[in-house]
């Protein structure tokens, strides 16, 4: 098992609908989540002083090919549609690696 953390700022203006819409996750987008070999997966919300918004998502990989899992939830059409419902909300920050839209998290400490 790996943890993943990532961050990426939610717009303010679109705090109310992410929150909303992840009071009600699609059940196909939970199903391809589970079926990706993700557990745990929690995301959080924080207003900073400088007025910004962040998220912070959470979870444990609990498969063998992370890259081949990923894939195949990129690839799914539900998720398609899902990230295209999101991804309105988020503003990536600028300095994420390639090929990111949440930025990775180094974790630097965990208890077990």
């Amino acid at each position: 098992m790996k943890r993943y953390g990532s961050v990426i700022i939610v717009r303010p203006e679109k705090i109310s609908e992410y929150t909303r819409l992840h009071a009600a996750v699609w059940p196909e987008v939970l199903e391809m989540i589970k079926a990706c070999n993700i557990r745990n997966y929690s995301i959080y919300l924080r207003k900073l002083a400088d007025g910004r918004h962040y998220l912070f998502s959470y979870f444990e990989y609990t498969g063998s090919d992370f890259a081949a899992d990923m894939a195949k939830m990129a690839a799914d059409p539900v998720t398609q549609k899902w990230w295209a419902v999101c991804k309105p909300c988020h503003e990536p920050l600028a300095d994420r690696a390639p090929g990111e839209w949440w930025a990775g998290a180094e974790e630097v400490f965990h208890l077990d």
